[in-house]
This record gives C-alpha cells, sequence and structure tokens, in this order.
C-alpha cells in the first residue's frame, strides 16, 4: 500500500462530526553533528504537528549518549504537560545510533504495529534500505513515545503516513485495539506520578438482579 493510498484511507477515518484535540508533544533530536540552526528534522516535526494543530510542549538537541537520551526521555515522562514525545535519530545501525537503547527499556509496552506501518511506508520510498532503521514506539507511564530516523524525508513519512491521523482522537478506532490519541478527548486524568488512568478501564458497578 503507498503513502497516497494510507494517506486516502487515513482521511476517510477522521469523524468531522467531532472537536479536535489537540495534544502536547516534546521533540528530541539525537545527533552529534546537527545544531538547532541545521535541525531540519527536528524543523519538519516541529512545522507539521503545531500545523496539525498540536502544542510543542518542549525541544531538545541532543548527543548520541544514551544516558543523556534516557534522563531527558523520563523527565518529559514525569511531566504532566507532555502526552507524547517523538524523537528523530539514532536509530540506525551504527555504533554511535543508540535512541532505540535509550528508549526501549522505559516502555511498559511496545506498539509493534508502528514499525511495521513504518517499514512498509519506507519501502515504497528507498526500498529494502529501509531494514538500516529501527523506528520503535510505546508507552511509558502514560506517555507515548515514537523514534524515528534521522532524515528529514523519514520524519515526513511518519507523520504524513501515521503519526498525524493516529494522535487524532477524531480518527475512527481499526479493530478492538487501544487508539493512540484516545485519552486526550476526555478531560485529563494524567499526573506527573505515575500512569493516566485509563478511561476504557473505568467501569460502572455491575447491577444485582
Amino acid at each position: 500500500m503507498s503513502l497516497c493510498e494510507i494517506y486516502a484511507m487515513s482521511t476517510s477515518r477522521i469523524d468531522e462530526t467531532k472537536a479536535f484535540v489537540p495534544i502536547r508533544i516534546a521533540v528530541m533530536t539525537v545527533s552529534d553533528t546537527r545544531t538547532r540552526e541545521d535541525d531540519t528534522s527536528g524543523d519538519t516535526l516541529v512545522e507539521r504537528l503545531t500545523a496539525a494543530g498540536h502544542v510543542l510542549a518542549d525541544r531538545a538537541l541532543l548527543r548520541d549518549d544514551t544516558t543523556n537520551i534516557r534522563e531527558q526521555l523520563k523527565a518529559w515522562i514525569a511531566r504532566s504537560d507532555v502526552d507524547a514525545v517523538i524523537t528523530t535519530g539514532g536509530t540506525g545501525l551504527t555504533g554511535r545510533d543508540v535512541t532505540v537503547e535509550a528508549m526501549r527499556p522505559l516502555f511498559e509496552k511496545e506498539i509493534d504495529g508502528f514499525s511495521a506501518l513504518f517499514h512498509q511506508i519506507s519501502f515504497e520510498k528507498v526500498g529494502t534500505s529501509t531494514i538500516q532503521s529501527r523506528a520503535c514506539a510505546g508507552l511509558a507511564a502514560g506517555t507515548f513515545l515514537f523514534a524515528l530516523p534521522g532524515s528529514t524525508g523519514a520524519v515526513k513519512d511518519a507523520w504524513d503516513g501515521i503519526l498525524k491521523w493516529q494522535l487524532d482522537a477524531r480518527h475512527r478506532r481499526l479493530g478492538t485495539g487501544r487508539r493512540i490519541g484516545r485519552p486526550w478527548a476526555l478531560p485529563s486524568t494524567r499526573t506527573s506520578r505515575g500512569p493516566s488512568i485509563r478511561p476504557e478501564r473505568i467501569r460502572p458497578p455491575r447491577r444485582r438482579p
């Protein structure tokens, strides 16, 4: 399935009768060479998320260092004003690519489908070279974490083909899984102390016959 086909399918699944709910996203660029002046991938993420109506909660540019990356992620996870984190860079196969190693231990649940769909979209653009990326995603204490490659093209593919839709609470549920973005459709129940209260787990008391 091409990116154009995914785009068309996702657009048709937006429920226009529901109000758009912006979420607060922190953006991290991981690179030993880039500066804020030439961080095109980070800029692309910021431009796209704000254009979609979401809020840039914070932004950071870090070197390829496992400890520093993980500590920044943990700090954002602990904040009640950060709903999701998107990183770019450090998902490749070289010795300095350590974003995945820094992020994955924080996952309580890994979102395997994100990586699968990203590679499907990427294959349309770069062919089998997509195996060189270890893009991944997961849930940590109520915060969604997404690790994207460092190229601007890969960032565009991930946002336009996946994140733009799955971070929109108006996107209709597919299947029976818990949809990304659904918690923000309701008043916030998340605190900085721990995971959010998942609305679908709250059940009214059962009446006795």
